[in-house]
């Protein structure tokens, strides 16, 4: 990471020529200007600078979505305030002289957070959480497929006949990834030298299909990480002239890629989620099983931000890996919650999301569940907390699909995911409507993977 004195610095002796100021849109796709290193250091780390707020409200095609109270044809599209998080600014070593830095989204006449964007809500949670005694930490497992092809070729030829960089199943398979450190490698030592810890990457289940995995942070800077992580990840593969897709599911033949989340509650320096409660074969305290019982109690409303485009939903297919039922249990795959670890390391690991999440949109809404009070609270939880917890879904036989208490959707959808009266629950974290929209948003098609799903999410 850099302080603005280090890249003054840089400046100063021509190593940095360029500075990026970005920020994400409700995909997760990152969007800003790219500023003289010289006028950032004299003027904009200071005074931030301005951009269009219709990048609120577009689709996969960059189309303004009409609906939207935030900004529309009606209101003329005006600005927001991009005001530069200096927390954030790094090297982004993976391009030639440049630094990175995310920004905060501000009214441009009230100098307040943009109610709507996505780091503005996962702040705001953060702070509610805060105001009750807690925190969160959380770590991202994101999957992906590499292609030999170009972005460019790819587009060309109209997403047909894609080559994967693996030609058989690879998971954890050392020699096939070997053949692709050519790509996972610069991405691993990119990463580092940008600010982002990385564990580890292996092969995944899917040919071509990969999972690279950074290290446990607080919440906001897990998910800033992320972000940086997966514009990276695009730029590195198209220097190489090679492609990298984030899609849930790119080919109907093979496993989905997903973005599986850790999450645990803090207090202090001591972790929330330990205690000698028995829930099944877990001991845990009260905040690990009102938390659990919470987030499991409004999935059908959190899917919209789980599985944001039609394709996300084309993932959730029995046997495949992608959990298809709302069920928990102790370290078993096939759950949509799988709880891990003990004592300190006791969390809880969200398999529901797909690779294609919005990182700020995703990690904000596991902000309400980390609320372990604000759980209390909660009506659903509430009458969760009487009956006590779900007992954990085990497979039944024949099956590697655990008996859940609901499907997380069915294997055509005709309607929303989320429903209008389940809607109500979100009213008080989504200002001006946006749960409108965004059940507006996914008029879910057929579970074949169509040509258009590839070209939408390239």
């Amino acid at each position: 990471m850099l302080t603005l004195d280090q890249l003054r610095a840089k400046v100063e002796a021509n190593e940095v020529d360029t500075v990026v100021t970005a920020f994400t849109d409700h995909y997760g796709r990152v969007h800003g200007k790219r500023f003289d290193a010289e006028h950032f250091v004299e003027h904009t780390h200071d005074h931030g600078t301005h951009g269009c707020d219709y990048l609120l409200t577009v689709d996969m095609e960059m189309e303004p979505v009409p609906g939207y109270r935030y900004a529309n044809w009606e209101l003329g599209y005006g600005d927001f305030h991009m005001v530069p998080d200096l927390s954030t600014l790094r090297i982004a070593s993976w391009l030639d002289s440049t630094a990175l830095v995310l920004c905060d989204l501000h009214g441009p006449h009230d100098h307040e957070l943009v109610p709507v964007a996505p780091r503005s809500i996962l702040k705001r949670q953060l702070a509610r959480a805060a105001d009750l005694g807690y925190a969160a930490k959380a770590a991202s497992e994101l999957e992906y497929y590499l292609y030999e092809d170009s972005y460019r070729d790819a587009a060309e030829r109209r997403y047909a006949d894609l080559r994967p960089t693996g030609w058989y199943i690879e998971d954890y398979h050392l020699l096939q990834g070997s053949r692709e450190e050519h790509y996972n490698q610069r991405v691993r030592r990119h990463l580092a030298a940008s600010g982002i810890p990385v564990e580890n990457s292996k092969g995944e289940w899917g040919r071509g299909q990969h999972e690279m995995n950074i290290a446990y942070a607080d919440v906001l800077t897990m998910a800033d990480r992320h972000t940086v992580m997966k514009l990276a990840m695009k730029e590195i593969a198209d220097r190489l002239g090679t492609s990298v897709t984030f899609m849930a599911k790119p080919d109907a033949a093979e496993a989905g890629s997903s973005c599986h989340v850790h999450l645990s509650l803090w207090s202090g320096d001591e972790a929330a989620f330990p205690g000698d409660i028995r829930v099944g074969p877990v001991s845990g305290s009260d905040a690990f099983r009102w938390f659990l019982g919470g987030w499991i109690s409004h999935v059908e409303e959190l899917m919209a931000f789980f599985a944001p485009t039609i394709n996300s939903y084309k993932r959730y297919q029995d046997g495949s890996w992608a959990p298809t039922r709302i069920a928990w249990s102790y370290d078993n795959r096939t759950a949509g919650f799988r709880v891990v670890g003990h004592d300190e390391s006791l969390r809880i690991e969200c398999r529901i999301p797909g690779a294609d999440c919005e990182p700020l949109s995703h990690v904000r809404r596991s902000a309400r569940r980390r609320n372990g009070r604000r759980a209390q609270r909660d009506r659903a939880t509430a009458d969760l907390r009487r009956r006590r917890l779900p007992s954990p879904g085990a497979p039944p036989r024949g099956t590697n699909t655990p008996r859940g208490h609901g499907r997380l959707c069915e294997q055509r959808f005709r309607g929303r995911c989320v429903r209008p009266r389940r809607a109500r629950a979100l009213r008080p974290l989504l200002p001006h409507g946006a749960t409108r929209v965004r059940q507006r948003r996914d008029r879910l098609g057929e579970m074949a993977l169509l040509r258009t799903d590839l070209r939408r999410n390239a």
